[in-house]
């Protein structure tokens, strides 16, 4: 079962994407802030992650540029997922490998056909 890490400071946002791929068959680990997602990349090193940019202890840009500098992480295929429209912040994201980058809302459907992509799991099943 692929491991995913859902980085988000929001409980609604973990809730709904973890209820969702957990019914798919992924197993998630979650972290509400920067430091969080950092930590548990480092100690359990997931298959994927799903990271917010704006989240508490450092933004999700300080956690992607961590991820990439780390041998344990370097390879990690990482979702960005954000309410922000900052066109910088997306090509900041994306030189420092964010391997999809999302707007808010983003449905589970749609993230779940990425992760499948991006893991190679073979053609995602009809969403919902």
């Amino acid at each position: 079962m692929p491991r995913i890490l859902i980085a988000d400071d929001s409980r609604v946002q973990i809730h709904i994407f973890s209820t969702y791929l957990t019914a798919k068959g992924f197993t998630v680990a979650v972290a509400v802030d920067a430091l969080q997602a950092w930590m548990s990349a480092l100690r359990e090193v997931p298959d994927a992650i799903v990271l917010d940019l704006n989240m508490p202890s450092g933004s999700g840009i300080d956690v992607l540029k961590k991820l990439r500098t780390s041998i344990k992480t370097q390879r990690i295929p990482v979702v960005v997922v954000t309410g922000t429209s900052d066109a910088e912040l997306e090509r900041m994201a994306r030189e420092l490998g964010a391997a999809e980058f999302l707007h808010k809302p983003v449905e589970p459907a749609q993230l779940y056909t990425i992760l499948v992509r991006l893991l190679a799991m073979g053609e995602a099943s009809t969403a919902p």
